[in-house]
């Protein structure tokens, strides 16, 4: 029983982690928040573009029927041949539509009228309904023409049939035609957990200077001497994580199509970004055992919110909005583009100055709260000289 009382006493007494405290915001977390996030029981209007070469009028109608659906959102329209891999850049579409030049002419000959459609196959469950309801219009557009226009053009029962059936889709899968969980579970989740492991360390770094009672020479210098902290740390993470991919890759068939520098890059703008939002969550704990607590407030959001775990069209828009205060949903981006689709480093410049915004504005915050507690640091011992002259 003294057991017993005295680990009921340890876990109210704040020199560990909260745990009576943390499980319950856990399920409280879990049950409201991602109920409300998954509210959607399927992909509204996911993002397409289409490249309409021959830009006629029935090319034009049948663009109109597709946006018209509940599952597609014709995003742009193009009338000029395009690259179909740079238009999924940034997760901007998930699918590319080819309308061939005579798409018109060919609707009402006997020649084979065939539609290119390119997948983004990096998850492949966001193409479910998007590929049902494409078959679905085919289907339409197949239908009988009407019985005037067939007298009108003089066609017999076989050219009828012939109208009917000659529009079809020709499908190719970008990016991961096998469906390989290389390229979305364990690439996903070995990014989780290398960034879990890297808030471990970093987390506790401001508590565990106050324990050692290092925390005031600390704030005698600058906040970019706290933050230099975690440079052994991000290294660490740079090379775990490089090593990780080259392990799946060699063992495995992960993708990797893009420039290493530039992957590179990704990863210690991704180690810093999750190093310096770990130590400035962790600040104020009493203890290094009580700041890892509180990885679940940025850490886990950015796996589920960042496409690693599922589809992020499948997420209400104000969602996707909110998940960009999460390290990794910036770091899942512009892996997928870098990595998985092979963008360069121009490609995705607009994405890497927003990253390193963001990292900024984590350095500010960082910045800020340093010299506040130097500020109380220097007062307190201004008082304390004080106090002490004038009991002299």
């Amino acid at each position: 029983m003294n057991s017993l009382r005295d680990e009921i006493e340890f876990m109210f007494s704040g020199q560990g982690m909260p745990y009576h405290k943390v499980s319950m915001v856990l399920a409280v977390f879990i049950a409201v928040i991602f109920t409300v996030v998954y509210s959607n029981n399927y992909i509204k209007e996911a993002g397409v573009a289409v490249i309409d070469i021959d830009n006629s009028r029935f090319s034009r109608s049948f663009i109109e029927d597709l946006d018209a659906s509940p599952f597609i959102h014709i995003k742009n329209v193009y009338q000029t041949p395009q690259n179909p891999d740079k238009l999924m850049y940034h997760d901007e579409h998930i699918a590319v539509l080819y309308i061939p030049h005579d798409f018109e002419k060919k609707r009402y000959s006997k020649t084979p009228n065939n539609i290119g459609v390119f997948y983004d196959n990096i998850n492949a469950a966001q193409l479910a309904n998007l590929r049902e309801a494409l078959n679905e219009i085919i289907a339409e557009a197949n239908a009988p023409i009407g019985i005037e226009q067939i007298q009108a053009l003089g066609l017999n029962a076989l050219q009828m049939q012939s109208i009917m059936q000659n529009i079809s889709l020709k499908e190719r899968l970008l990016f991961n035609p096998v469906d390989a969980h290389s390229n979305s579970s364990t690439f996903g989740f070995l990014f989780f957990f290398g960034t879990m492991f890297l808030v471990f360390a970093t987390i506790g770094l401001v508590p565990r200077l106050k324990l050692e009672r290092k925390w005031p020479l600390e704030l005698q210098g600058t906040s970019l001497g706290l933050m230099l902290r975690t440079v052994p740390y991000v290294v660490c993470f740079t090379v775990s994580m490089v090593v990780g991919l080259m392990l799946t890759r060699v063992i495995g068939d992960l993708t990797v199509l893009g420039n290493y520098f530039t992957l590179l890059a990704v990863i210690v703008l991704l180690g810093f970004s999750v190093a310096l939002m770990a130590v400035f969550i962790g600040w104020s704990s009493a203890n290094p055992g009580v700041a890892a607590s509180r990885m679940i407030f940025f850490l886990p959001g950015g796996f589920i919110l960042g496409g690693a775990s599922g589809p992020m069209n499948v997420l209400p828009v104000w969602v996707q909005v909110v998940s960009n205060v999460f390290p990794l949903v910036w770091g899942y981006r512009l892996l997928r583009d870098v990595m998985l689709r092979g963008a360069g480093f121009w490609d995705c410049l607009w994405e890497f100055g927003t990253f390193m915004i963001f990292i900024g504005v984590l350095a500010v915050l960082v910045h800020l709260r340093f010299g506040y507690e130097a500020e109380k640091n220097s007062a307190a011992a201004g008082a304390d000289r004080e106090a002490e002259h004038e009991s002299v």
